[in-house]
Protein backbone atom coordinates (compact mmCIF):
# COMPACT_ATOMS: atom_id res chain seq x y z
CA UNK A 1 0.00 0.00 0.00
CA UNK A 2 1.38 3.68 -0.88
CA UNK A 3 2.55 5.40 2.40
CA UNK A 4 0.36 8.15 1.74
CA UNK A 5 -2.70 5.98 1.76
CA UNK A 6 -1.35 4.14 5.00
CA UNK A 7 -0.74 7.32 6.80
CA UNK A 8 -4.71 8.36 5.86
CA UNK A 9 -5.66 4.44 6.55
CA UNK A 10 -4.20 5.06 10.18
CA UNK A 11 -5.74 8.40 10.88
CA UNK A 12 -9.08 7.46 9.82
CA UNK A 13 -9.08 4.19 12.22
CA UNK A 14 -7.76 6.39 15.36
CA UNK A 15 -10.65 8.79 14.65
CA UNK A 16 -13.01 5.57 14.60
CA UNK A 17 -11.34 4.04 17.46
CA UNK A 18 -11.64 7.26 19.61
CA UNK A 19 -14.86 7.65 18.93
CA UNK A 20 -15.87 4.13 19.50
CA UNK A 21 -13.61 4.58 22.92
CA UNK A 22 -16.59 6.61 24.15
CA UNK A 23 -19.86 6.03 22.80
CA UNK A 24 -18.99 2.26 22.81
CA UNK A 25 -20.03 -0.76 20.48
CA UNK A 26 -22.89 0.31 18.47
CA UNK A 27 -25.85 -0.58 15.54
CA UNK A 28 -24.57 1.20 12.08
CA UNK A 29 -26.57 0.24 9.33
CA UNK A 30 -29.18 -2.42 7.96
CA UNK A 31 -28.72 -3.04 4.20
CA UNK A 32 -30.06 -5.90 1.37
CA UNK A 33 -28.30 -7.89 -0.57
CA UNK A 34 -29.64 -5.88 -3.71
CA UNK A 35 -28.75 -2.36 -2.02
CA UNK A 36 -25.23 -3.50 -1.40
CA UNK A 37 -25.01 -4.74 -5.05
CA UNK A 38 -26.19 -1.19 -5.76
CA UNK A 39 -23.67 0.65 -3.22
CA UNK A 40 -20.25 -1.46 -3.86
CA UNK A 41 -20.99 -3.27 -7.42
CA UNK A 42 -17.25 -4.55 -7.51
CA UNK A 43 -17.35 -5.79 -3.99
CA UNK A 44 -17.51 -10.21 -4.66
CA UNK A 45 -16.01 -11.07 -1.32
CA UNK A 46 -19.32 -11.29 1.05
CA UNK A 47 -21.61 -13.46 0.60
CA UNK A 48 -25.55 -12.04 -0.90
CA UNK A 49 -27.50 -15.15 -0.44
CA UNK A 50 -31.09 -13.63 -1.81
CA UNK A 51 -29.15 -12.50 -5.06
CA UNK A 52 -27.02 -15.76 -5.41
CA UNK A 53 -30.66 -17.41 -6.43
CA UNK A 54 -32.05 -14.99 -8.79
CA UNK A 55 -31.38 -15.37 -12.82
CA UNK A 56 -29.88 -12.36 -14.96
CA UNK A 57 -33.87 -10.46 -15.37
CA UNK A 58 -34.07 -11.23 -11.89
CA UNK A 59 -31.18 -9.81 -10.28
CA UNK A 60 -31.27 -6.32 -12.80
CA UNK A 61 -35.20 -6.05 -11.68
CA UNK A 62 -34.12 -6.44 -8.10
CA UNK A 63 -31.29 -3.76 -8.22
CA UNK A 64 -32.97 -1.18 -9.83
CA UNK A 65 -35.69 -1.35 -7.21
CA UNK A 66 -32.21 -1.68 -4.92
CA UNK A 67 -31.98 1.93 -6.09
CA UNK A 68 -35.06 3.63 -5.92
CA UNK A 69 -35.53 2.60 -2.17
CA UNK A 70 -31.70 3.62 -1.59
CA UNK A 71 -32.59 6.89 -2.81
CA UNK A 72 -36.47 7.35 -1.63
CA UNK A 73 -35.37 6.37 1.93
CA UNK A 74 -32.99 9.31 1.24
CA UNK A 75 -29.48 7.15 2.21
CA UNK A 76 -28.54 8.18 -0.88
CA UNK A 77 -28.28 11.18 -3.81
CA UNK A 78 -28.17 10.83 -6.91
CA UNK A 79 -26.93 14.11 -8.57
CA UNK A 80 -27.88 13.55 -12.28
CA UNK A 81 -31.17 11.27 -11.52
CA UNK A 82 -32.72 13.21 -14.85
CA UNK A 83 -29.95 11.56 -16.77
CA UNK A 84 -31.02 8.23 -15.11
CA UNK A 85 -34.52 8.32 -15.89
CA UNK A 86 -33.52 9.07 -19.76
CA UNK A 87 -32.25 5.54 -19.10
CA UNK A 88 -35.04 4.03 -18.07
CA UNK A 89 -36.56 5.38 -21.40
CA UNK A 90 -34.41 3.87 -23.39
CA UNK A 91 -31.37 7.09 -23.68
CA UNK A 92 -27.64 5.59 -23.91
CA UNK A 93 -26.48 4.05 -20.49
CA UNK A 94 -25.11 6.80 -17.70
CA UNK A 95 -22.80 6.65 -15.11
CA UNK A 96 -24.12 6.92 -11.70
CA UNK A 97 -23.31 10.26 -9.77
CA UNK A 98 -24.27 8.94 -6.03
CA UNK A 99 -23.18 10.45 -2.55
CA UNK A 100 -23.74 7.97 0.13
CA UNK A 101 -25.27 8.74 3.74
CA UNK A 102 -22.56 8.66 6.06
CA UNK A 103 -23.11 5.49 7.80
CA UNK A 104 -23.52 3.75 4.98
CA UNK A 105 -19.73 4.90 3.69
CA UNK A 106 -18.23 4.06 7.06
CA UNK A 107 -19.34 0.76 6.66
CA UNK A 108 -18.51 0.30 3.36
CA UNK A 109 -15.21 2.07 4.26
CA UNK A 110 -14.37 -0.43 6.62
CA UNK A 111 -14.99 -3.30 4.70
CA UNK A 112 -12.81 -2.68 1.78
CA UNK A 113 -9.84 -1.52 4.13
CA UNK A 114 -9.83 -4.63 7.15
CA UNK A 115 -6.28 -6.07 7.05
CA UNK A 116 -8.37 -9.11 7.76
CA UNK A 117 -11.67 -10.88 8.55
CA UNK A 118 -13.24 -13.85 10.15
CA UNK A 119 -15.65 -15.28 8.42
CA UNK A 120 -18.12 -17.71 9.61
CA UNK A 121 -20.74 -20.05 8.19
CA UNK A 122 -23.72 -21.18 9.96
CA UNK A 123 -25.54 -24.67 8.27
CA UNK A 124 -28.86 -25.77 9.14
CA UNK A 125 -31.46 -27.24 7.62
CA UNK A 126 -33.04 -23.92 7.40
CA UNK A 127 -30.50 -22.92 4.88
CA UNK A 128 -27.18 -20.98 5.60
CA UNK A 129 -26.33 -17.76 7.56
CA UNK A 130 -23.00 -15.83 7.59
CA UNK A 131 -21.18 -13.39 9.68
CA UNK A 132 -17.63 -11.39 8.57
CA UNK A 133 -15.51 -9.74 11.48
CA UNK A 134 -13.75 -7.11 9.24
CA UNK A 135 -10.62 -6.62 11.79
CA UNK A 136 -8.58 -3.12 11.74
CA UNK A 137 -7.60 -3.18 15.52
CA UNK A 138 -8.98 -5.16 18.60
CA UNK A 139 -10.82 -2.00 19.22
CA UNK A 140 -12.12 -1.65 15.93
CA UNK A 141 -14.07 -4.05 13.83
CA UNK A 142 -16.99 -3.68 12.15
CA UNK A 143 -19.25 -6.88 12.25
CA UNK A 144 -21.50 -7.39 9.20
CA UNK A 145 -24.24 -10.77 9.82
CA UNK A 146 -25.85 -11.88 7.12
CA UNK A 147 -29.43 -13.72 7.59
CA UNK A 148 -30.33 -16.41 5.19
CA UNK A 149 -32.75 -14.04 3.33
CA UNK A 150 -30.14 -11.38 2.41
CA UNK A 151 -30.36 -9.04 5.31
CA UNK A 152 -26.63 -7.34 6.07
CA UNK A 153 -26.77 -5.88 9.79
CA UNK A 154 -23.59 -4.30 10.81
CA UNK A 155 -22.39 -3.13 13.64
CA UNK A 156 -19.32 -0.94 15.27
CA UNK A 157 -17.44 -3.01 17.73
CA UNK A 158 -15.05 -1.65 19.93
CA UNK A 159 -14.52 -4.69 22.23
CA UNK A 160 -14.09 -8.34 21.60
CA UNK A 161 -16.28 -9.81 23.91
CA UNK A 162 -19.06 -7.51 22.09
CA UNK A 163 -17.93 -9.40 18.99
CA UNK A 164 -18.27 -12.71 20.46
CA UNK A 165 -21.68 -11.70 21.87
CA UNK A 166 -23.02 -10.96 17.89
CA UNK A 167 -21.18 -13.90 16.43
CA UNK A 168 -21.06 -16.62 18.95
CA UNK A 169 -24.68 -17.41 18.53
CA UNK A 170 -24.10 -17.96 14.48
CA UNK A 171 -22.05 -21.23 16.29
CA UNK A 172 -24.25 -21.95 19.67
CA UNK A 173 -28.28 -20.35 19.05
CA UNK A 174 -29.43 -23.00 21.54
CA UNK A 175 -27.16 -22.42 24.03
CA UNK A 176 -25.93 -25.46 25.00
CA UNK A 177 -22.39 -24.89 25.01
CA UNK A 178 -21.89 -25.79 28.97
CA UNK A 179 -19.07 -27.75 29.33
CA UNK A 180 -15.85 -28.52 27.99
CA UNK A 181 -14.88 -32.23 27.71
CA UNK A 182 -11.72 -34.33 26.79
CA UNK A 183 -9.48 -32.94 24.48
CA UNK A 184 -8.88 -35.71 21.12
CA UNK A 185 -6.22 -35.50 18.90
CA UNK A 186 -6.88 -35.40 15.43
CA UNK A 187 -4.95 -36.85 12.87
CA UNK A 188 -5.12 -34.69 9.28
CA UNK A 189 -4.26 -37.87 7.28
CA UNK A 190 -7.15 -40.27 8.96
CA UNK A 191 -10.70 -38.01 9.18
CA UNK A 192 -12.81 -40.81 8.07
CA UNK A 193 -15.74 -41.70 10.73
CA UNK A 194 -14.12 -44.67 12.41
CA UNK A 195 -11.26 -42.35 12.76
CA UNK A 196 -12.65 -39.09 14.97
CA UNK A 197 -14.10 -41.52 18.04
CA UNK A 198 -17.28 -39.91 19.61
CA UNK A 199 -16.75 -36.57 17.34
CA UNK A 200 -18.70 -39.01 15.05
CA UNK A 201 -21.67 -39.02 17.23
CA UNK A 202 -21.27 -35.08 17.05
CA UNK A 203 -21.09 -35.07 13.51
CA UNK A 204 -24.16 -37.15 13.07
CA UNK A 205 -26.35 -35.50 15.44
CA UNK A 206 -25.77 -31.91 14.70
CA UNK A 207 -28.64 -29.22 13.97
CA UNK A 208 -26.07 -26.44 13.03
CA UNK A 209 -22.71 -26.84 11.35
CA UNK A 210 -20.48 -23.89 11.66
CA UNK A 211 -17.13 -23.05 10.11
CA UNK A 212 -15.30 -20.46 10.94
CA UNK A 213 -11.54 -19.49 9.32
CA UNK A 214 -9.81 -16.39 9.64
CA UNK A 215 -9.15 -14.75 5.99
CA UNK A 216 -5.63 -13.34 6.16
CA UNK A 217 -1.85 -13.90 4.35
CA UNK A 218 -1.00 -16.41 5.45
CA UNK A 219 -4.44 -18.29 6.41
CA UNK A 220 -4.92 -17.98 10.21
CA UNK A 221 -6.74 -20.07 12.19
CA UNK A 222 -9.84 -22.72 11.31
CA UNK A 223 -12.30 -24.16 13.56
CA UNK A 224 -15.69 -26.48 12.85
CA UNK A 225 -18.37 -26.28 15.40
CA UNK A 226 -21.15 -29.41 15.49
CA UNK A 227 -23.66 -28.23 18.05
CA UNK A 228 -26.41 -31.25 19.17
CA UNK A 229 -29.21 -30.87 20.96
CA UNK A 230 -27.15 -31.06 23.82
CA UNK A 231 -23.86 -30.20 23.14
CA UNK A 232 -21.03 -28.19 20.92
CA UNK A 233 -18.35 -29.55 19.72
CA UNK A 234 -15.44 -27.80 17.86
CA UNK A 235 -12.60 -28.94 15.87
CA UNK A 236 -9.68 -26.39 16.10
CA UNK A 237 -6.85 -26.78 13.32
CA UNK A 238 -4.00 -24.18 14.65
CA UNK A 239 -2.36 -23.85 11.47
CA UNK A 240 -3.99 -24.25 8.16
CA UNK A 241 -1.39 -24.87 5.60
CA UNK A 242 0.26 -27.49 7.61
CA UNK A 243 -2.73 -28.80 8.90
CA UNK A 244 -1.00 -29.43 12.53
CA UNK A 245 -2.31 -29.23 15.94
CA UNK A 246 -6.05 -30.72 15.17
CA UNK A 247 -8.19 -31.52 17.70
CA UNK A 248 -11.86 -31.67 18.95
CA UNK A 249 -13.81 -31.47 21.96
CA UNK A 250 -16.47 -30.75 23.40
CA UNK A 251 -16.35 -26.80 24.27
CA UNK A 252 -18.21 -24.31 26.99
CA UNK A 253 -19.77 -21.22 25.84
CA UNK A 254 -16.19 -19.50 27.54
CA UNK A 255 -13.76 -21.71 25.64
CA UNK A 256 -15.65 -21.16 22.81
CA UNK A 257 -15.50 -17.43 23.42
CA UNK A 258 -11.65 -18.00 23.70
CA UNK A 259 -11.40 -19.54 20.36
CA UNK A 260 -12.91 -17.34 18.54
CA UNK A 261 -10.77 -14.07 20.06
CA UNK A 262 -7.99 -16.31 19.68
CA UNK A 263 -8.95 -16.42 15.87
CA UNK A 264 -9.33 -12.62 15.82
CA UNK A 265 -6.45 -11.49 17.38
CA UNK A 266 -3.98 -14.29 14.70
CA UNK A 267 -2.16 -12.50 11.97
CA UNK A 268 -2.14 -9.11 14.05
CA UNK A 269 0.94 -7.73 12.46
CA UNK A 270 -0.45 -9.53 8.86
CA UNK A 271 -0.68 -7.91 5.45
CA UNK A 272 -4.94 -7.66 4.31
CA UNK A 273 -6.48 -10.39 3.70
CA UNK A 274 -7.16 -10.55 -0.46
Amino acid sequence: MDTNLDMELSAFRAQISEALAEGGTQPLVRLTDEELAVLDPEETFVPKPHLTGMDPQQREWSLATALRSLVAREAVEIRNIEELDGVLQGAPEAQIDMRIRMEIDLALTLRRTADRALAIKQQSAAGSAFGYVHVHAMDLQLVERITAGGMHLFTLASKAHDVVNLVQPLLDPFGVADRDGEIHPLDPSALEREHVGPLATAIDNARIVGELVLLSDPPGPMMTTYATDRAVWAVFVERPQAQSGMTARPVSAATLSRHIIKMLSAGASEGRHG
